[in-house]
Formats: C-alpha cells, sequence, structure tokens
C-alpha cells in the first residue's frame, strides 16, 4: 500500500448527521481531523445534551503519520474543598450517583483547545459555527436521543434551573426542534475568546454558585486550576496489530489485558469455548480495574476522523450518567457532570481526595498496523466501553471481520453478580454455553442502560488493505458516517 493510497481519503464517523455534517464541511474546509472532531462534539453537545455537553470531560486519541500515537486526558478533578469526612458521612460512605458532591471540574472545553493549538489549522472560532447556529436556530430531536431524553426525565426535575433548560415533564418526541440559545450564547463567547471565558470568567462563578446552591462545593478556584495531559497510551500487540488505549485514570488497561488473554486461547467465532472463554477473560480484566482503578457507568459520545494528511483522532466526550448531575448552569445552557459517583469509598486507591481525578470510563481506541492507522474506534455506554471494544477488536483483527458487520453483531455485556444480558440476535449455541457456564440473566429493566444501548453504541473508521477508508456507525444510535472529498 503506497503512502499515496493511505491518505487517499477524509472521514468522519459520530452519533448524530448534523455532527457528521459539520465534521466533513470542516474538513472539506481545509480543517484537519482535530478541527473536524471538535466541531462535530460541540454539535453533540447540542443535539444530546443527556449525553455530552462543555460540563462534561474529554479524552483522545490521536495518530499522525510517522509519529507516535498519544493519548489526551482532559478529565476533570474532584474540588479542592471535597473534604473526606463528607463523603464517609453519606449513606456507605460513597458519593451517590447524582449528589452536589459528584460534580467535578468539567475539561471538555480545555481539551479542545489544548487539540486545536496543537493539530488545528483553521481558526479556533471557525470551528465552532455548526454547534452554534444548531442551538439558536433548533434542531430534530433524533430517535435514540428522544427515547433516553424521555426515559431520564426525571433527573431534570431536582434543579428547577435544568427543569426549564431542558423541558422537564414534555421531552421531545422523535423530529420535535429543540433550541437552546442560551448554549449559542456561551459557544459564542469561547469560540470568541478562548477557553478563559470557561474557566476564569463568567461560566465558571455561574457554575460554582449552582452546584454550591444545590449543596456541592464546586468552587471557580477549581476551574481556574483545571490542566488536561498529553500522555502516552498502553499498548498491546494483537493479530499483528497494535492496540492502543488510555492509561488510568480510564479502564483502557482492561481492555488490554483481557485481549491479551483472548489472544492466548486463541478460537474460532463459531466455538461456544471461544465466547465463553472471551466472557471470562473480560470479566477477570474488568475486576482487576476495579481493584486496582475503580468501579461504575455511564454515557458518552465518540466521533473519529481521519483526514487526507495522515492525521486521526478518536475522541470521546461525556456528562457521565445521562443529563451528568442534573444541576444545570443559569444561562449557560448545560449540565454539570457527575464523574465524583466513579470514586470509591474513602482509603481505596479510587477513594476520593481533593483535586483527584475520578475512576473514568471514557476510553477512545486507536490501532495502529506497522506504525500505520489501520482503526480509530469508540463504544459508548459506560461499563459497555471496555466490553464492546473487545467483541468488535476481536471480531474484526482475529476474525477478519467487515467493520460495519462487526458493529452490527449482537454483544453480550457483563453485570453484576455474575450475570450476562445477551442481546437478541446472539447465535442460540453461543448463548446456550454461556449460560452453561454459570452467568445467569440479569433482572431486565428500564433504567440506567435503556433500550438497545444496553448493548453500547459504536462507532469507527478502518483503513481496509487496499487503502481506502471504510466508515462504520452503529444502528443502536443516531449516528453516521461520511467521506470527504479533499480541499482544493
Amino acid at each position: 500500500m503506497s503512502g499515496n493510497q493511505r491518505k487517499s481519503g477524509a472521514m468522519v464517523s459520530t452519533g448524530n448527521p448534523l455532527a457528521a455534517q459539520a465534521a466533513r464541511d470542516v474538513l472539506e474546509g481545509g480543517g484537519s481531523a482535530v478541527d473536524a472532531a471538535i466541531a462535530a462534539d460541540a454539535v453533540m453537545g447540542v443535539v444530546e445534551p443527556m449525553a455530552t455537553s462543555i460540563g462534561g470531560d474529554l479524552l483522545a486519541m490521536i495518530h499522525q503519520d510517522g509519529q507516535p500515537v498519544l493519548s489526551y486526558n482532559g478529565t476533570g478533578r474532584a474540588p479542592l474543598a471535597l473534604d473526606e469526612a463528607m463523603v464517609r458521612a453519606l449513606p456507605g460512605a460513597r458519593i451517590p450517583e447524582r449528589h452536589p458532591l459528584s460534580v467535578t471540574t468539567p475539561g471538555a472545553v480545555r481539551g479542545w483547545w489544548d487539540l486545536h493549538r496543537r493539530f488545528g489549522r483553521l481558526a479556533w472560532r471557525d470551528v465552532f459555527g455548526p454547534a452554534i447556529r444548531h442551538a439558536r436556530q433548533g434542531f430534530p430531536v433524533a430517535k435514540v436521543a428522544a427515547h433516553e431524553w424521555a426515559i431520564f426525565d426525571f433527573v431534570l426535575r431536582e434543579d428547577p434551573v435544568c427543569a426549564r433548560m431542558f423541558r422537564a415533564g414534555r421531552p421531545p418526541a422523535p423530529g420535535d426542534a429543540f433550541r437552546n440559545p442560551e448554549l449559542a450564547d456561551t459557544l459564542e463567547h469561547i469560540a470568541a475568546d478562548g477557553p478563559d471565558y470557561f474557566y476564569r470568567g463568567p461560566v465558571a462563578e455561574d457554575a460554582s454558585r449552582a452546584v454550591q446552591r444545590m449543596g456541592g462545593v464546586l468552587a471557580p478556584e477549581d476551574f481556574e486550576r483545571h490542566a488536561g495531559d498529553f500522555v502516552t497510551p498502553l499498548s498491546l500487540e494483537f493479530h499483528g496489530a497494535r492496540i492502543h488505549e488510555c492509561p488510568p485514570n480510564t479502564h483502557g488497561v482492561a481492555i488490554l489485558d483481557a485481549l491479551a488473554a483472548v489472544q492466548d486461547h486463541g478460537g474460532a467465532a463459531e466455538d461456544p469455548d471461544t465466547w465463553v472463554h472471551m466472557v471470562r477473560s473480560t470479566a477477570s480484566a474488568m475486576a482487576a480495574a476495579k481493584r486496582t482503578v475503580a468501579d461504575p457507568a455511564g454515557n458518552t459520545v465518540c466521533t473519529v476522523v481521519v483526514d487526507g494528511e495522515g492525521l486521526a483522532i478518536t475522541l470521546m466526550s461525556s456528562v457521565f450518567k445521562r443529563f451528568g448531575s442534573g444541576i444545570a448552569v443559569p444561562g449557560g445552557g448545560f449540565c454539570m457532570q457527575n464523574r465524583g459517583f466513579g470514586f470509591s469509598e474513602p482509603g481505596h486507591i479510587n477513594g476520593p481526595a481533593p483535586a483527584k481525578r475520578p475512576y473514568h470510563t471514557v476510553v477512545p481506541g486507536m490501532t495502529t498496523r506497522d506504525g500505520e492507522f489501520l482503526l480509530g474506534m469508540g463504544v459508548v455506554g459506560g461499563l459497555m466501553q471496555p466490553q464492546g471494544q473487545i467483541q468488535i477488536l476481536t471480531r474484526v483483527l482475529a476474525w477478519g471481520w467487515d467493520i460495519q458487520d462487526a458493529l452490527n453483531a449482537p454483544r453480550w455485556r457483563l453485570e453484576a453478580g455474575d450475570t450476562l444480558a445477551i442481546e437478541k440476535g446472539f447465535p442460540d449455541d453461543l448463548a446456550r454455553a454461556l449460560r452453561a457456564s454459570g452467568y445467569g440473566e440479569p433482572h431486565a429493566a428500564a433504567g440506567e442502560l435503556a433500550g438497545r444501548s444496553d448493548f453500547g453504541g459504536a462507532h469507527a473508521i478502518f483503513r481496509a488493505p487496499a487503502g481506502n477508508l471504510q466508515g462504520a456507525a452503529d444502528p443502536r444510535k443516531d449516528g453516521q458516517w461520511l467521506s470527504a472529498l479533499r480541499p482544493r
């Protein structure tokens, strides 16, 4: 495969058609893959407010021809005023799911800025036009987003600002128009003034007051001190390719540990023993991560972009649980995340502490072969993220599946108490073998993981042997992939 073949195309795969179109327009306007990913992620914060926003965190994996793969950790830290005694006084000595103490400093806006400074080609302000336009003029709410909006309507009711902002009690139906002019105003200021407007200006003050009003301790100083990090990812050689994952505070290590065991075992896709071993390996790897990194589950969005110059990025952002903490920023147009729920009890390695990052479920992935881009992928859905990656990577790299077929295929999901959810359509003989191996069926319930999103949502771009790019978008989500022409 020649270098010209390798760089012959540009492509985006992301969670909503409006975000995909924004990214393609940026690519065709001369922007880099990072410019396009930021544009798409900003749009995702408008059209899927239950999943991500400027009140959440960001992680990314970047590959540039001739350079080592790079990881960016834009996760926020606990407030400086978070005291261990506050947590010990809570039931079970744990921060509850949407408690005001669960709010951590959001890292998405600083993450966009850091990525843009290093890899951007367009002017900073130019990547936010689509997000601002959709927020101000309105957009049709997509089918899966509307479904989740309705299920998690109860989250919106505790904070009157949040209830007003996101229509508590009357969630939009699929196709309904929704406008968020307050978010449009905030994004316009960020586009004009950079991240300081968010971290050192009125947003930090308004967000801190909102959280403190509900009983939290986040303060403007926490915003001012926030910084992201470019770090070296963890990696593993797997069936002739190298899998790159984010290091702790994420559970990327669980993906690599499970894949190492899967590779050692081998086995064919149609052999039930192969699947039993894969599930057991995943359970063991995730249990080790829980002991050494931590626990829980959440909601995320993923964008993968490859440009015509050899730059590729998998970017994922999240407010954790649907609508995060349920605490909205007056005049800001967004909810604050609740990543502090990811802390374990005091005394655990992942126990809460001032300015400490909690265990994080977001794990953007990047795969190379002989140092060249092969696959960018992310799976949204809390603890489904590592489990989905393990299943998809095995299907594509070990068994040679087409990337879209691998995303379409039914999945399994490990749950508490040695139970295993198995998606409809999974082969009966394989499902029987998994049940016979001791994994029971979980109680069916529509709750934190509802509908087909129980089994995650993946977006990916794969470099085929001939050099062409192949996009893939998960049918469980509202996403889309689009090819882009190289700018003239």
